[in-house]
C-alpha cells in the first residue's frame, strides 16, 4: 500500500480546527474519547439547513486526523470532504458520500459473492454428522471447552474442504454477510500455527466480530486480539467482547467510531510481550483513561488458554492495571513490569530474524524505540541485505514502512518479492500471481518519496502511517539521499 503522494498529502488539521469549524457552521457535535459526535449530513434532513442537535449523532470526526465514518449510512471520507459536503448543504444539495473508485467497488462485490459461496458450503460444527470428527476439530483449534451455543451465538462454522474454521463479518446496518474470516491449523512437528485468511484482503477486511452482539446499553467491553478469545471471554465471564481484525498488529482508525460508546475498555490481546506492547499503544488511541490492560504472564494467558486451563476469568480481568499513568510514578508501580521483563528475557530482547541467526547474537531482536544504523561504502549490498532483514520481520506481522530514497518502490518491490518467493520470478512467471497474492497480505506499506526531501515533511508522513498502520518498524535507506550531499557535515 503506498502513502499519500508528497506532492499533495492531506493537510493536517487540529483538533481546535475541526471544533472551530463545527461551530462557525452550527453543526452541533458532543466530545467523545477519539472522535467528535455530530449529527449525519447523509440521513434527512433538509439540505438547506445546519443538522438538528436532536437528530442521532451518528457521524464520527477522528480528533487526530478529522477523517469522518457515518455509521447509519457507511459514508466515509477526509476533513476536506466533509467540508465539501457542508458546502453543498448550504447551496441546498443533498450531500453525496464520497464514492471508493470503481475498481475498489468491483473487489469488495466479488469478495461479497465469494464470502457467501463459501458460507453457504460450511456447516455449523454441531450439525458434523460424526460426533469423533466434531471432537478432533474442536481439539485441534482448541476449542474443546467451547459450547455449542456460545458457537451459535456467534455463528462460527467449519469449512470441511479446507478444514478451516470460518468467521462471519455482518453488517451492523442490515445484517448483510460483508466478508469472512478462514482459520486453518498447520502442524510443524509440536509447533501449532494458526493460518489466517480474510475476504476481502487484509487492509479491507474491518470486521470487529462480535459487533452485531452487542446492545446499545453496553459501556464495559473486553478488546481482543483473536475471534476464539472473543468466544472464551463470552462464555466464561458473559462480558461483551470483540477482537480485533488483524489481532495486536494493528487498530485500524476507522473502527475507532464502533467503540466509542464504551466508558470502559480492557485490552487482552494475547500472551506474549509483542500483545502487551500493542496494547499499550492501542489505549493512547483509545483514551488512556478509559482503557486497562491485561499483563500478560502464566497466571494470565491469553483468554481461550485460561478457559481451557480452568483459570477464574472474571478474576483475570479485575486485577487488569489502568492504562492511564501520571507523570511520575514510584517503583510500586512498576514493580510488575519489572518482574515481567524479568521472567520473559526472551521476549523482552525483540522479535528474532528467522533468517540470520548471527544478527540475533549481535542485535538479541527488533525492539520499538531503538535505532539502528547500517553502513558500508556503494554497492556492497546494504540495500539488498536490509529489504531481506525487513522481510524477515515483516513476515513474522511486524508493521514495516519502508522509505527508498536512493531507488525506486517498483524496484524494491521487485527485489522483496524475489526474496519473499526464493527463486527468479523471470523464469518461472506462472508462479507471478499466487506469490504476489500472498506478498500482498504481508503488514507492509511504501513512502512515495525520492531523492532529498524536507525532512519535517518526512517525520509527518511517518507519524501518519503510525497513527493509521500502527507501524512498528521504519527503514530510511539512505539517509545520504534524503538530506542530500550538502547537509552531510551538518549534525543533522
Amino acid at each position: 500500500d503506498v502513502l499519500p503522494s508528497p506532492d499533495g498529502p492531506a493537510p493536517s488539521v487540529s483538533i481546535t480546527e475541526i471544533r472551530q469549524y463545527l461551530r462557525a457552521q452550527d453543526i452541533p457535535f458532543h466530545d467523545g474519547y477519539s472522535c467528535l459526535h455530530t449529527p449525519s449530513l447523509f440521513t434527512g434532513g433538509r439540505a438547506d439547513q445546519p443538522p438538528s442537535a436532536n437528530a442521532p449523532y451518528t457521524l464520527f470526526i477522528d480528533k487526530t486526523t478529522g477523517s469522518f465514518l457515518c455509521t447509519a449510512t457507511l459514508a466515509e471520507g477526509t476533513w476536506q470532504d466533509f467540508q465539501a459536503n457542508v458546502e453543498l448543504r448550504h447551496r441546498g444539495i443533498t450531500p453525496i458520500p464520497p464514492a471508493s473508485s470503481e475498481e475498489m467497488e468491483e473487489e469488495m462485490r466479488q469478495a461479497r459473492e465469494d464470502a457467501r459461496c463459501i458460507w453457504d458450503r460450511a456447516l455449523p460444527l454441531w450439525e458434523l454428522l460424526d460426533e469423533e470428527e466434531t471432537q478432533k476439530t474442536k481439539a485441534l483449534f482448541g476449542i474443546s471447552q467451547v459450547t455449542d451455543a456460545t458457537l451459535k451465538r456467534f455463528g462460527v462454522r467449519y469449512l470441511r474442504a479446507a478444514k478451516s474454521l470460518v468467521f462471519p463479518w455482518f453488517s451492523t446496518q442490515n445484517a448483510t454477510l460483508k466478508g469472512l474470516k478462514l482459520v486453518r491449523v498447520e502442524k510443524k512437528g509440536d509447533t501449532i500455527t494458526y493460518v489466517e485468511e480474510t475476504l476481502p484482503r487484509f487492509d479491507s477486511y474491518r470486521n470487529l466480530f462480535g459487533l452485531p452482539l452487542i446492545g446499545r446499553r453496553d459501556t464495559e467491553l473486553v478488546l481482543t486480539g483473536w475471534e476464539l478469545d472473543a468466544l472464551a471471554l463470552h462464555q466464561a465471564a458473559g462480558v461483551a467482547s470483540l477482537a480485533l481484525p488483524r489481532g495486536a498488529s494493528s487498530l485500524p482508525p476507522t473502527l475507532l467510531p464502533y467503540l466509542e460508546q464504551f466508558k470502559r475498555i480492557t485490552l487482552w490481546l494475547g500472551e506474549d510481550l509483542r500483545s502487551w506492547e500493542a496494547a499499550k499503544l492501542f489505549a493512547r488511541k483509545l483514551s488512556l483513561k478509559r482503557c486497562s490492560l491485561v499483563r500478560p504472564g502464566d497466571l494470565q494467558p491469553r483468554p481461550l488458554e485460561a478457559l481451557n486451563q480452568g483459570l477464574n476469568v472474571t478474576k483475570i480481568l479485575r486485577s487488569a492495571l489502568l492504562a492511564s499513568h501520571k507523570s511520575i510514578v514510584s517503583f510500586r508501580q512498576l514493580r510488575e513490569e519489572v518482574f515481567g521483563e524479568l521472567i520473559n528475557t526472551e521476549q523482552v530482547s525483540g522479535v528474532k530474524w528467522a533468517r540470520f541467526p548471527e544478527l540475533n547474537k549481535l542485535l538479541k531482536g527488533h525492539r520499538r524505540g531503538e535505532l539502528t544504523i547500517f553502513t558500508g561504502p556503494t554497492g556492497s549490498g546494504k540495500t539488498t541485505f536490509i529489504s531481506e532483514y525487513a522481510l524477515d520481520l515483516c513476515m513474522q506481522g511486524v508493521c514495516t514502512l519502508w522509505g527508498s530514497f536512493e531507488i525506486n518502490n517498483i524496484r524494491l518491490a521487485k527485489i522483496m518479492l524475489t526474496q519473499f518467493a526464493g527463486r527468479r520470478l523471470e523464469d518461472q512467471l506462472e508462479l507471478y500471481d499466487e506469490c504476489a497474492d500472498r506478498f500482498e497480505n504481508l503488514p507492509l506499506y511504501f513512502m512515495t518519496f525520492h531523492g532529498q526531501q524536507n525532512i519535517k515533511t518526512v517525520i509527518d508522513t511517518m507519524q501518519h502511517a503510525v497513527y493509521m498502520y500502527d507501524i512498528t518498524h521504519v527503514v530510511v535507506d539512505n539517509l545520504q539521499f534524503m538530506m542530500g550531499h550538502e547537509h552531510l557535515s551538518v549534525d543533522r
